[in-house]
This record gives structure tokens, C-alpha cells and sequence, in this order.
């Protein structure tokens, strides 16, 4: 029974910090904040099987929660942070041309330009204006002029934004 209470409690006490840290940190985690929350279960999971303390793996995850938090500030608060913590979008393709250097450098194959070029209903490398990989992974297609909406805008458009 001490166990149920363990997890019920680690519940509690997660379900209340996850949502103290804000909606946004949880809506779009950058990769560094992903794999970061993904330390708590290493942190709890001794604690809930009673080999440490239950004080000690809370103490922990709240220092991880903090630290997740304070990135996240910092990011908004100081843009030269957020180039280093969060990275900075990369041109993949400018007017028609693939910018191979970009792709390595990324290790972005060109099918992966050419499914959402597709997905945004452009046919040929050539109506692509640019192709830029965001720094939360999103590759967004611009078309050339009069070839359509850039893919973002399309999607809005698609969810009835």
C-alpha cells in the first residue's frame, strides 16, 4: 500500500508543478527541454520502490522543473540566448535551388523538402521561393509568388484559423 501512496503522490506532485511551469513550456519543448523532462522518471523511480528517499527524488525533479523553467525565461528574455539554447532557423532551398551545405549540415534529405512541398501542393523544386528548417524542427515551404500560401499559413487556413 505504501507504494500506491508513493505514485499517488509523485502524481499529485508533478500534476501541480507541470502545471505551475506554464502551458507553453509543455506545448512546444524544444529538444533540449524533452529530453531534460525526460530525467524525471530516472530521478522518481527510485523513490517509488522505496531505494532512496521520496524527499530526495521531489527535491530533484522540482530543481529540474526550475532549471526547465528558468531556460525557458532566459530564451524570452534574452534573444542571444535563444540562438544557443534553441538554435536559429536554416535556409534549405532559395528560389528553386537546394543549398546542399544547409542539408548536410542539418541532415535534412531532399524527400523530406520534397513530401512537404507536396503536402503544401507544389509539384516541382522550381515553385519553391524557400524552404527554411525552423528551430523547433518545422520545415516550412514559401512558395514563389502566385504558387499559393506558405505551408504555415495553409495549415491555419486547414484548422479554420
Amino acid at each position: 500500500m505504501e507504494i500506491v501512496a508513493r505514485v499517488a503522490f509523485v502524481y499529485v506532485f508533478l500534476a501541480v508543478a507541470l502545471r505551475v511551469i506554464g502551458k507553453r513550456e509543455l506545448s512546444s519543448l524544444s529538444p533540449f527541454e524533452l529530453v531534460t523532462l525526460m530525467l524525471i522518471p530516472e530521478i522518481v523511480s527510485q523513490a517509488l520502490v522505496r531505494e532512496a528517499s521520496l524527499a530526495n527524488a521531489l527535491a530533484g525533479v522540482a530543481t529540474l522543473l526550475v532549471l526547465v523553467f528558468l531556460t525557458s525565461l532566459l530564451t524570452h528574455l534574452v534573444p542571444t540566448a535563444s540562438k544557443v539554447i534553441d538554435g536559429s532557423p536554416t535556409v534549405l532551398v532559395a528560389n528553386g535551388r537546394i543549398l546542399e551545405k544547409a542539408c548536410n549540415r542539418e541532415r535534412i534529405q531532399p524527400e523530406e523538402i520534397f513530401s512537404e512541398m507536396h503536402r503544401s501542393g507544389l509539384e516541382r523544386l522550381s515553385q519553391v521561393r524557400w524552404a527554411i528548417l525552423e528551430a523547433d524542427g518545422d520545415l516550412t515551404i514559401i512558395p514563389e509568388q502566385g504558387h499559393g500560401l506558405p505551408v504555415s499559413r495553409a495549415r491555419d487556413r486547414d484548422a479554420g484559423v
